[in-house]
């Protein structure tokens, strides 16, 4: 049996093997290390012969834990069942959270889903019991928040089927977001491939006051490196500011290190993440965490010369840094609050001043200082007489803050201005939020302290505009009901008609005084032996289907395959596969794939979601639907994508729909590496233009042909031949990252049927 639980022994037997790992690691590179080397290099499955070269060499590791929430956990579960394995090989756990809606409050939601979503919940806990997962039941809190309450600690290497994983190197923890496949096969007892990701640094001085938070970092930060800035690199919090935050506030900051494309975001192990062990039950870690405190921090040359072994180096002065905030559609689009008034005003932003909701909490800031600070505004608020001014959302990250901020009064005091405490849920931030229709048509606008602020990606509507601050930021803002209000130079007005400003929050506890209150169990530990347990799937289902494994490529070359789409501008995996209302069929791949590309602009015809179907000539037909005229008439297709094509969520269903209906390959100018990945191990064919500008040349009525695909080969290009529907042709050449053993998993069909084979 894997022990789930983060122990003393597992902690110990982890930092032995870095040692072991770093000793051989340091007698081949011969120089100092960063943190991210420490902990990817101290988990390399052979650490003497595994290439190391930075942005090229594909590392093999070996994760201590998998976490799935239960969205990819169906998909994760039912490929799991196609290796043919009866036990997980390492620490797993799957997270209820992801299917429940919020609409009223709380309590109604959750009982309203539990019974909506039982055939799902029913499957994922059988299958955690006959496999050996750990099964945290709808409640319990969003995965990311329970993984940092119950199983991080520094120098662990986690994988997680979500893109906001990385919110446990809060804890010191080297915590990447991938697709499914990466996962199941990691619990099939193969290691974990990554790319050897590039390092940057984030070197912080000073202290943060005032109205200043964590978040305010990360929105700095991304407003530095932009939503792929980072993509392929480890992003390391260096520097002494790094240890003057908090460990929750050190994990909002690595949670929305995925918004700027980041394999993960890291911060060296200190005092704060020992407080937050303590008071999470897991003070035996600490002592372990002490003693190993050279693997769980960069060299002392690294961090004393930082230019010199960072391909980049981000500084900033915590004690000078003013709150910030970002949006809308970009969680890039980033300017300090004392800016942000100016551009309401500004006629040619269109900004809507008037804000329409205001949502705090989420996975990236629901801690027990985020729900303190933004109470103290709150209080504040009551003392004048004021209520919230538009709907207050507050969303609790797990049931342990939810109860502990019962407890402890900061629960009372947001509702107290009218705040509506939402289930223990991912909800409105990932769009599982029923939002009055009248709200969803006009453009308007939102503000969260959430992540992720698409368009589409809160409530489904495209004009909705959503800005992201801090918990305190936007409890401010809930009161004032406008974006151009500044709390820190602003005034408001209490019944009386008298102004007043408000107080910055006074600075707040990083864990509760009394320890945290666990609230209600649903915590499921498997049996030891579970073989004895029947998966039942009814294959009358709407919402659970087998999966099957794909065919093997036939040898022979992908030629005169139409375009089905060639997406314009960003085409995030919520535009290839939205979710929303779609959620319910995740667990049922065939029903899912009507929705694909549903959200993308078509740049031959600059609508979302529609295109021409080359066979019949039809016209403004939705792109699954033509997707599956092709396959029916046994037509493979491509489809074209644009720069850093398949960025934000890790969805692995972005790669599923196209492999089920038809596609063979995706040529884009760029990648997101969580979607290429996914891509690769579908068994499609990840593809870029060498020359971007090619992009252009590629038309709505084209042939395309990829040839002398069985001499593929590592760094070596793949021709492309284009027939025009005038007779002209054209040569293209496309580059790939495949490694040698990736080409395997194109001919085989997909990565996981290596285990049939």
């Amino acid at each position: 049996m894997v022990a789930i639980e983060s122990t003393p022994e597992m902690a110990a037997a982890v930092y032995a093997t870095m040692a072991r790992n770093l000793a051989v690691v340091r007698r081949r590179l011969g120089r100092p290390l960063t943190l991210a080397d420490k902990i990817l290099l101290g988990h390399l499955d052979d650490p003497e012969h595994q290439e190391l070269e930075p942005g090229k060499s594909y590392l093999l590791t070996r994760p201590d834990r998998v976490v799935f929430q239960d969205v990819l956990g169906q998909t994760g579960l039912l490929q799991f069942m196609q290796t043919r394995r009866d036990k997980v090989a390492v620490a797993t756990t799957v997270h209820c959270d992801h299917l429940i809606q919020a609409r009223h409050e709380g309590r109604q939601d959750l009982r309203e889903s539990l019974a909506e979503n039982q055939e799902v919940y029913d499957f994922l806990r059988s299958a955690a019991a006959k496999y050996g997962l750990g099964f945290w039941g709808p409640g319990a809190g969003i995965i990311h928040q329970v993984v940092l309450e119950q199983y991080a600690f520094p120098g662990e290497l986690i994988i997680g089927t979500d893109s906001h994983t990385p919110n446990a190197g809060g804890l010191g923890a080297c915590a990447v977001g991938v697709g499914g496949a990466d996962a199941v096969e990691v619990i099939a007892g193969l290691p974990w491939e990554v790319l050897y990701p590039k390092h940057i640094a984030v070197y912080l001085t000073g202290n943060m006051s005032g109205w200043t938070a964590p978040k305010d970092v990360i929105l700095y930060v991304a407003g530095q490196l932009t939503v792929s800035g980072a993509t392929n690199a480890i992003v390391e919090y260096i520097g002494p500011g790094a240890r003057a935050i908090s460990a929750t506030g050190k994990a909002t900051i690595t949670n929305m290190g995925a918004e700027l494309g980041a394999t993960t975001s890291i911060f060296p192990a200190d005092e704060h993440m020992a407080k937050y062990l303590r008071a999470t039950g897991k003070d035996n870690l600490v002592p372990l965490m002490e003693q190993n405190q050279h693997l769980l921090e960069p060299d002392k040359e690294v961090e004393a010369d930082p230019a010199k072994y960072y391909d980049r180096v981000v500084e900033l002065d915590l004690s000078k840094l003013e709150p910030y905030v970002v949006g809308p559609h970009s969680p890039d689009r980033a300017r300090p609050i004392s800016k942000l008034a100016a551009e309401v005003a500004d006629p040619k932003n269109e900004f809507i001043d008037e804000i329409s909701t205001a949502l705090i909490g989420s996975c990236t800031n629901s801690s027990y200082e985020d729900m303190s600070r933004a109470a103290d505004i709150a209080e504040q608020a009551k003392a004048h007489g004021l209520k919230a001014a538009v709907p207050f959302l507050v969303t609790p990250g797990s049931e342990q803050v939810r109860a502990t901020i019962e407890r402890d009064g900061q629960m009372q005091s947001l509702k107290d201005i009218n705040g509506t405490v939402l289930a223990n849920a991912c909800g409105p931030c990932i769009g599982q939020w029923r939002r009055s229709v009248a709200a969803d048509a006009v453009p308007n606008t939102i503000v969260t302290s959430y992540n992720r602020n698409f368009p589409r990606r809160n409530d489904g509507s495209p004009t909705t505009m959503n800005f992201i601050g801090s918990p305190e930021i936007v409890t401010a803002f809930a009161l004032a009901k406008r974006l151009s209000f500044n709390p820190l130079t602003d005034t408001l007005t209490d019944p009386d008609g008298k102004p007043f400003r408000l107080e910055p929050p006074r600075p707040a506890p990083e864990v509760p005084a009394h320890g945290f209150d666990p609230g209600l169990a649903t915590y499921i530990a498997p049996p030891e032996d579970g073989s004895a347990i029947k998966l039942e799937v009814d294959p009358k289902s709407e919402r659970l289907q087998l999966m099957e494994p794909w065919a093997a490529w036939d040898h022979k070359d992908f030629v005169d395959m139409p375009v089905l789409i060639k997406t314009k501008g960003k085409t995030t995996t919520d535009h290839i596969s939205p979710a929303g209302p779609w959620l319910r069929y995740r667990g049922h791949l065939d029903k899912f794939s009507d929705n694909m590309f549903m959200g993308a602009t078509n740049a031959f015809n600059g609508e979302a979601g529609t295109g021409v179907n080359v066979l019949t000539g039809e016209k403004g037909e939705a792109i699954g639907k033509i997707a599956r005229y092709y396959k029916a008439h046994g037509i493979r297709w491509v489809a074209v994508g644009d720069h850093n094509y398949g960025e934000g969520s890790s969805r692995e269903h972005a790669a599923l729909s196209p492999r089920l209906l038809g596609g063979a390959a995706v040529i884009a100018r760029s990648f997101a590496r969580i979607h290429e990945s996914n891509l690769k191990k579908q068994g499609l064919l990840a593809l870029t233009f060498q020359d971007p500008a090619d992009y252009d040349r590629i038309r709505v009525d084209d042939r395309i042909s990829l040839v002398g695909l069985e001499e593929m080969a590592p760094g070596q290009p793949v021709e492309c031949r284009i027939t025009h529907a005038d007779g002209t042709t054209e040569t293209l050449w496309l580059n790939h990252t495949f490694s040698a053993s990736q080409l395997e998993w194109f001919r085989k069909g997909s990565a996981l049927n290596l285990f049939h084979h």
